[in-house]
């Protein structure tokens, strides 16, 4: 079942956040159906600096490409807003989707960006984004392949222009409206009220931003067909990181900290070593084997 399939179901799609090939590995391990790759945490993780438009669109393609390495499961990936205008966005569809990319997300700010739960945020005119969306769609390959029309003007114009920009985007195309950091739960019904009838809605849970922390449930109760949490995992590596760097110096080992971490075992099987060492074996079998027979074939013609 593809993603655009998917979301016709009832139920909303969870979609956690990840950053490279490990988290994605590990969350689809855990049976995600869908992955979420952030920008912002791209940038925590990559640059250690806040999400404002630093992080490039071949940086985050190389990401795609890795961990499309590594596992199959469709990738909502963050685009920002596409980089520039729209034959910038146009540049970027096509990018992305060639490198993995099953659903892209592109946003009205200006360039730079912000994270969408920092303030003093700015738009491009509702006009001109709608643009950028019909660029999008006319720019990838495959229907299947969905374009992701969000908004940050709650913060900027208000709710209500919101609303209307999202209806604008899905004019131009869009398969998926996101109207970012709604401020209650309140917002949170009026937008599946007022958008719900037309697209498919995404929603946005971040801990400690402007939006009130929802459950997938409840989220799926109001509406909403996919639910992100899409900087959690660094939040919770950042957190055990720190610990993990305090612990280490003020003991000097690792003894005190050792019950929450993989041993070295653990963490090769689970990156899954022994199977590519023992793939590595067939192919060195099958070479000494190759050779054996040639050289056989070659004595006989002698």
């Amino acid at each position: 079942m593809t993603l655009k399939q998917r979301l016709s179901l009832d139920r909303p799609v969870v979609a956690p956040g990840i950053y490279d090939a490990l988290t994605g590995s590990l969350a689809a391990a855990a049976g995600f159906e869908a992955l979420y790759l952030s920008g912002a945490a791209i940038a925590y993780t990559r640059l250690g600096r806040p999400d404002i438009g630093l992080v490039s669109m071949n940086e985050v393609a190389e990401v795609i490409s890795l961990v499309r390495e590594r596992i199959a499961t469709p990738l909502i990936v963050d685009a920002d807003n596409g980089y520039g205008n729209a034959l910038n966005v146009q540049r970027t569809v096509q990018l992305f989707e060639m490198v993995g990319a099953t659903a892209i997300q592109i946003e009205d700010q200006t360039l730079p960006k912000r994270c969408g739960h920092l303030q003093d945020k700015s738009l491009i005119k509702a006009e001109e984004m709608a643009g950028k969306i019909k660029a999008a769609v006319d720019a990838r390959r495959s229907e299947n392949t969905l374009i992701i029309a969000r908004t940050d003007a709650v913060a900027v114009e208000g709710f209500e222009r919101a609303i209307e920009r999202a209806s604008l985007y899905a004019d131009a195309g869009a398969d998926v409206l996101f109207v970012e950091a709604p401020r209650s739960h309140e917002q949170l019904a009026a937008v599946t009220a007022a958008l719900g009838n037309r697209l498919p809605l995404l929603a946005n849970m971040v801990e400690g931003g402007d939006t009130p922390l929802a459950s997938a449930t409840e989220l799926g109760a109001l509406g909403f067909k996919i639910v992100i949490f899409p900087g959690g995992i660094v939040r919770a590596i950042a957190r055990t990181a720190q610990d993990y760097y305090r612990s280490l110096k003020a003991h000097g080992t690792n003894e005190p900290f050792r019950e929450r971490m993989f041993d070295f075992q653990a963490l090769n099987a689970l990156i899954g070593t022994p199977e590519m060492l023992e793939r590595g074996r067939t192919y060195e079998e099958y070479g000494l084997s190759a050779a054996k027979v040639s050289s056989s074939q070659r004595n006989d013609a002698q």
